[in-house]
C-alpha cells in the first residue's frame, strides 16, 4: 500500500476545500484534497457570494475571473414579489414589491464603504470549476477528485487516512498534521461523533434546473430573485436566472424552487413537479429543457463543537442554513480563511498550538449567528402568504380576488396595499443584512480586548459601522502611496503576515515591528499612515476616522484583516508591548 505525507488533507472539494487549498498554498503551506466526488458540483446550488467572501477569493486569485463571468450589478440590484409570472389573469404576473438587495448592484453607499470589493452572483456549478482550476495552478495534482476517504485515525500529532482511488481501485495512505473535513458533514463528523444541533425538516424544497426562454415575462432586468405567489395554491415559489452567457430576463437557465408540505407525494413525482411549476409560472407548453429536479431539506443546524484532535470541521461539516439570506457557501469560504493562516503560522513554528484553539470560539459564534438569521429569513418567507390573506389549496378564485386589491382604489383596498408593502419591507432583512454580512466581531484567545464597550445600534442586523475595536474586521479605506496611486487599505496585509498601522507620530511602533521582524523572524509589517503623513496617505480621512487612535498610536491586523491589539497613544516601551501583544495572540513567547 502507497503511502505519503502531506501537512494539511483536506476532505471535500466544494467552496470550502477548495478555498482551504488555494489558502494554504498562498501561505507556503503543501496540503492534499480529496473528494469522493468525480466532478464539482452539477447543480446550481448557492450563488450569492458577499464583499467578505469576494475579499478572500481576491486574495487567491481568482475573484477576477469570478467577477469576469457572474452577474452583472445592474442585473442584481433587487429582490421582487409577483402576483404570479405568467397566464390569463389580469394581474398575472404583475409586481408587488420591490426591495433593493445586495447594496443595489453597488449603488447603495454604506455598502461601498464597506469593501473594494462588490457582492456578485455566480451559481456553485459554475464558481466551482474556477476555484478548482486556480487550486490546480496552485497545488498541482494534489487536487484529486474521486478519491474517497475510506476511514481514519487520529494520533497525538498526526492523521492517518485511507484514501480509495476511484478510477484505479488502489487504496492508499496520507499522513497529516491536520485534517481539514470539508466533507458537508458526510463522513467526518459522525464517525467523530460530533453532534449537529438546531431546527430540521423546516421545509421540504424541490428545485427545477432547467433551460428555457422566459424573456417575454420575466420584466425587470435589474431583479435577481423573483418570488412568486400563485392563488391557486397560495405557495410561495422562487425563480432564479442562472446564466451561464446572458443574465437577466435573458438568461438561458434558471432555477425555480417549489415548497410542498412535508411527506406530500407529489414532491417525489418528477412529472407531476414539471407539471406544478408549469402551473405556478403559467407557462403553459411554453419549451423547456428540464436538467434535473433536485429534492432537499430545509434546515438550520450547527455542529458541538468545530474541532476533535487535529481534525477541523469546515463549511456544511460544521453548520448548515436554509439559503435565505445567501450565508452557507459565504460562512464556509469564511471559515476556511479564518482556520489556514493559524494552520500555517503553527506548522511554520510562528505560533504555537494554542492559536488553533480560536478557531472555534471565532467561527462557531459568527455561523451560529447566521444560522439563526437564515431560520428567521426562511420563518419570515413563510409567513407573508397567510398574512396576504391567502389560503393554501383554498379557492384560486378566492386567493385571485384577495390580490386583485393589490390594486385597487377603494379605501379597503389602499389599506390591503399598505399592509403587504409593510409586510414585504420587512424581508430586507434577508437581502440588506450588511452587518451580518461584514460586521461579525471575534471573540477569542487570538484577540486582545482593550474593553471598549460597543456602542449601540438602532439595527444590527442591516447598519454596519467600521471601528478598530480588537475583533474587529479592519474597516475599508482608499489610500494613496508615495507615489499617489490609489489603493485598498486592505492590500497592505499581506498573506500569512500581520500588519501594524500606526498613526501620523507612530514611527517607534514601525521600528518596534520591523525589529521583531528582523532579529525574531516574526511576520510582521508596519507603516504610518495619516491625512497627508506617514508611508500611505489617507485624502479622504476615511480611515482617521474610523482609527480611533491617536497620532502616536497603533493597531495590530492579524493576516486575515481582523484587528488583534490596539494603543491608543504612545509608548516608552513600544518593543516590549508590541511583542507581549504578538506572544498573546500567537500562543508563543517572544523575546522583547
Amino acid at each position: 500500500m502507497t503511502h505519503i505525507d502531506f501537512p494539511v488533507l483536506i476532505v471535500g472539494g466544494g467552496g470550502a476545500g477548495l478555498t482551504a487549498s488555494m489558502l494554504l498554498s498562498t501561505l507556503g503551506v503543501t496540503s492534499l484534497l480529496v473528494s469522493a466526488q468525480a466532478s464539482t458540483s452539477i447543480l446550481p446550488k448557492a450563488h450569492v457570494l458577499n464583499q467578505r467572501t469576494m475579499e478572500i477569493l481576491g486574495d487567491v486569485g481568482v475573484a477576477e475571473r469570478i467577477y469576469a463571468v457572474g452577474t452583472p450589478p445592474e442585473n442584481m440590484q433587487a429582490s421582487a414579489w409577483y402576483a404570479g409570472f405568467a397566464g390569463t389573469q389580469p394581474n398575472a404576473g404583475r409586481r408587488l414589491a420591490r426591495l433593493e438587495s445586495w447594496g443595489a448592484g453597488g449603488d447603495n453607499p454604506h455598502w461601498r464603504a464597506a469593501s473594494a470589493c462588490l457582492s456578485t452572483n455566480l451559481p456553485q456549478i459554475r464558481l466551482e470549476p474556477l476555484l478548482k482550476q486556480r487550486a490546480g495552478e496552485l497545488a498541482g495534482n494534489a487536487i484529486r477528485f474521486g478519491h474517497e476517504l475510506i476511514d481514519f485515525e487520529q494520533f497525538d500529532d498526526h492523521v492517518v487516512a485511507r484514501i480509495r482511488d476511484h478510477g484505479t481501485g488502489e487504496v492508499y495512505t496520507v499522513r497529516a498534521s491536520y485534517m481539514l473535513a470539508c466533507d458537508g458533514g458526510k463522513t467526518i463528523g459522525a464517525k467523530l461523533g460530533v453532534g449537529l444541533q438546531g431546527m430540521r425538516d423546516l421545509a421540504k424544497e424541490v428545485s427545477v434546473y432547467m433551460s428555457a426562454d422566459l424573456s417575454r415575462w420575466a420584466s425587470d432586468p435589474d431583479v435577481l430573485i423573483r418570488w412568486i405567489w400563485l392563488p391557486e395554491t397560495a405557495a410561495l415559489s422562487v425563480l432564479v436566472p442562472m446564466g451561464p452567457t446572458h443574465w437577466g430576463p435573458q438568461s438561458e437557465e434558471w432555477v425555480f424552487h417549489l415548497n410542498y408540505p412535508n411527506e406530500d407525494p407529489r414532491a417525489l413525482d418528477d412529472g407531476r413537479v414539471e407539471a406544478d411549476m408549469r402551473a405556478v409560472l403559467g407557462i403553459g407548453d411554453h419549451p423547456v429543457t428540464i436538467h434535473k429536479i433536485s429534492r432537499w431539506t430545509l434546515e438550520g443546524v450547527l455542529a458541538d463543537t468545530f474541532r476533535v484532535g487535529r481534525t477541523f470541521l469546515v463549511g456544511d461539516a460544521a453548520h448548515r442554513h436554509p439559503p435565505t439570506g445567501g450565508l452557507g457557501l459565504n460562512s464556509a469560504i469564511q471559515d476556511a480563511h479564518n482556520l489556514c493562516w493559524k494552520i500555517a503560522a503553527v506548522l511554520k513554528g510562528e505560533a504555537g498550538e494554542g492559536l488553533l484553539d480560536s478557531y472555534e470560539p471565532e467561527r462557531r459564534a459568527a455561523t451560529g449567528r447566521n444560522v439563526q438569521r437564515s431560520v428567521e429569513n426562511a420563518m419570515n418567507q413563510f409567513g407573508a402568504g397567510p398574512e396576504l390573506g391567502f389560503e393554501r389549496d383554498g379557492d384560486p378564485a378566492a386567493n385571485w380576488a384577495c390580490i386583485d386589491r393589490y390594486w385597487g382604489d377603494q379605501p379597503d383596498d389602499i389599506a390591503y396595499r399598505r399592509k403587504v408593502l409593510q409586510l414585504l419591507a420587512t424581508q430586507s432583512m434577508e437581502f440588506d443584512e450588511l452587518n451580518v454580512e461584514a460586521g461579525f466581531r471575534y471573540t477569542s484567545g487570538a484577540v486582545i480586548s482593550d474593553g471598549t464597550p460597543l456602542d449601540e445600534t438602532p439595527d444590527d442586523i442591516r447598519i454596519y459601522e467600521p471601528d478598530t475595536r480588537p475583533g474587529s474586521p479592519l474597516p475599508h479605506a482608499w489610500l494613496e502611496d508615495p507615489d499617489g496611486n490609489r489603493l485598498p487599505l486592505m492590500s497592505l496585509v499581506k498573506p500569512g503576515r500581520f500588519l501594524l498601522i500606526a498613526g501620523e507620530d507612530g514611527s517607534a511602533w514601525c521600528e518596534a515591528a520591523a525589529s521583531l521582524n528582523t532579529e525574531l523572524g516574526v511576520q510582521i509589517d508596519a507603516v504610518r499612515i495619516g491625512h497627508a503623513e506617514g508611508e500611505y496617505r489617507d485624502p479622504r480621512s476615511t480611515w482617521t476616522r474610523y482609527r480611533q487612535i491617536s497620532r502616536a498610536g497603533a493597531i495590530l491586523v492579524r493576516p486575515d484583516r481582523y484587528v488583534a491589539w490596539r494603543k491608543p497613544g504612545g509608548s516608552d516601551t513600544p518593543r516590549i508591548e508590541l511583542a507581549d501583544a504578538l506572544s498573546a495572540v500567537l500562543g508563543q513567547a517572544l523575546a522583547a
